[in-house]
């Protein structure tokens, strides 16, 4: 086993992976359209057979947090009775919200909307540009990016700072299922589990690179004059992945918690901006009957599926984003678990699922209802966007024409996509590293530099080939980043639900499990020695360790 300091690779992990992701790549370029058969395949597959097991989910996802966080295991704090937090609730906040999903809102918080006010599903009878599409718009993009994708990731992370600080068991995601498969979640069922998840989050991070690649080449076209297509996107996904690396090894309380704070500044700054100098009445009022919409709805939008008129909307929209977040749930909970130790499971959610969620909404009700409003008057954006060089990326700067100071707002906005895109890439990159090598203990949490750059490299080439089979195949760019994180998240689905009945064990049987509160009745539980460092071993497996 190669060593590095008291760091180990865990081959199990490292080499299975790294060797599917290379042939992905090698596939992807020397048999492309069999490749994306393959993918599409899949992805028919598991909607046919399991769409409606992603949307009941979602669903259940959403209640059984709320019923945490009201019950009496809210008070029930990460790493003890006696744990202290290490960030501030600004700092945690703002780590979680820069490391979820941040950067896709950029991105969809104008193109969803809009999409949806001009092309709203026919299967619903809805008139493109009335009222009620309107209305439909933002509240659908509000059951997209609110609720539902953060609770994924709040259960995600529960489960791991469970298991990780009150169990004391490895930082790893088999683990968090051992409420279920006891030592096996040590040996070969956590190490399928790993290989599983580490596949999810690299389709997922290839997806949303792919996306933040076109929408960088839409706005230096719009901007610049700079014609964009393949060649572009290549050099923007090096660039990021480059950037993404080195902010990863600069570590999460320097470079990444920096970034994190710079960015949100600039969110707010945007938002204030459009709010004040935008459509102000317009934005509140449609905000509102929208609010109004999706929580009077919102049992009927999380299950649509249309089983009978088989529309593909359901399959390219919700179902599409159930997917994606959970490729990204199992990584991003292990970065939500490791920073917020010392918070209880109420904590836990008001922040990662409450107030970001309400972020969201805001982010959404603005700059979408703004966009929406736009539209109404002029039909200029989605004319755009329709054209063959405009495409859903070129919405957020052609959006930006709309308000004073475009210009400027445009450069602004296109850095901002850059370091926020960052600032999530590198903590995706750091927890991957982490799971590749064993010894990262809640004192000493960084993986080695080395292995950041390794996995960096390989998430930056599964988005290469996610947009050259987009774009020299029968689907566009967009739309194969959907395909590849509709194929990450398929087996992630299960996992989600089994990490959701390991939660409940846990908390149920708390004097059973969980050894910082119940040091004399829980249980001892035996840890392989491979799966942590000499010293960090004695003190984690609660004297459990097997040698």
């Amino acid at each position: 086993m190669f060593i590095s300091g008291k760091k180990k690779i865990r081959w199990e992990i490292f080499g299975p992976m790294t060797a599917i992701i290379v042939a992905c790549v090698i596939a992807a370029i020397t048999i492309p359209q069999q490749f994306y058969n393959a993918e599409n395949a899949l992805v028919e597959g598991a909607i046919q057979n399991f769409g409606w097991l992603f949307d009941l989910f979602g669903m259940c996802a959403v209640l059984f947090c709320f019923y945490l966080m009201f019950s009496r295991y809210g008070d029930v704090r990460l790493g003890g009775p006696d744990a202290k937090p290490e960030y501030s609730t600004w700092s945690w906040f703002v780590l979680t919200l820069k490391c979820g999903i941040a950067i896709g809102i950029l991105f969809w918080g104008i193109a969803e909307p809009l999409y949806h006010f001009c092309t709203p599903p026919k299967v619903l009878g809805i008139e493109p540009y009335s009222e009620k599409a309107a209305i439909f718009s933002l509240s659908t993009a509000t059951l997209h990016w609110t609720l539902t994708p953060y609770a994924m990731y709040t259960l995600a992370g529960l489960a791991v700072g469970l298991v990780h600080y009150n169990l004391k068991l490895p930082y790893t995601q088999g683990a968090t299922l051992y409420p279920i498969f006891k030592k096996r979640s040590f040996g070969l069922v956590g190490t399928v589990l790993d290989n599983l998840c580490l596949f999810a989050i690299v389709g997922g991070v290839a997806a949303v690179m792919g996306v933040l690649a076109m929408q960088i080449g839409s706005g230096l076209h719009i901007l610049a004059g700079i014609n964009t297509g393949p060649h572009i996107w290549a050099i923007v996904i090096i660039i990021a992945t480059i950037a993404a690396v080195t902010l990863s090894i600069s570590g999460i309380k320097r470079g990444i918690s920096l970034m994190a704070k710079i960015n949100t500044n600039v969110f707010i700054f945007l938002l204030l901006f459009v709010l004040l100098f935008g459509p102000t009445a317009f934005i509140l009022k449609l905000g509102t009957a929208s609010l109004g919409d999706y929580l009077q709805n919102f049992f009927t939008k999380s299950l649509f599926l249309s089983p009978i008129d088989q529309s593909d909307w359901p399959r390219w929209w919700t179902v599409y984003y159930w997917a994606i977040w959970l490729a990204y749930a199992p990584m991003s909970g292990m970065f939500f678990a490791r920073v917020a130790y010392g918070r209880t499971i109420r904590e836990f959610i008001l922040c990662n699922l409450v107030a970001t969620s309400l972020f969201g909404m805001v982010w959404f009700w603005i700059f979408g209802g703004s966009a929406v409003f736009f539209e109404w008057q002029t039909k200029g954006l989605w004319t755009i966007i329709s054209s063959p060089q405009g495409g859903l990326e070129a919405s957020l700067f052609a959006y930006l024409q709309n308000l004073p100071l475009s210009t400027v707002l445009s450069w602004v906005m296109l850095g901002t996509i850059i370091t926020s895109f960052s600032t999530m890439a590198d903590s995706m990159t750091t927890t991957v590293a982490a799971m590749n090598t064993t010894g990262n203990t809640k004192d000493d949490p960084e993986p080695p530099s080395y292995m950041k750059v390794v996995w960096g490299v390989l998430m930056g080439g599964m988005a290469l080939i996610t947009l050259t089979v987009g774009s020299g195949g029968k689907i566009s760019g967009i739309d194969a980043t959907k395909m590849i994180a509709t194929v990450a998240g398929i087996p992630i689905l299960f996992y989600a639900i089994a990490q959701g009945y390991s939660i409940f064990s846990i908390l149920f049987n708390h004097k059973r499990y969980d050894v910082t509160y119940y040091p004399e009745t829980a249980e001892k539980i035996e840890v392989p020695a491979h799966l942590l460092d000499e010293e960090a071993g004695k003190e984690s497996a609660g004297g459990g360790v097997k040698a």
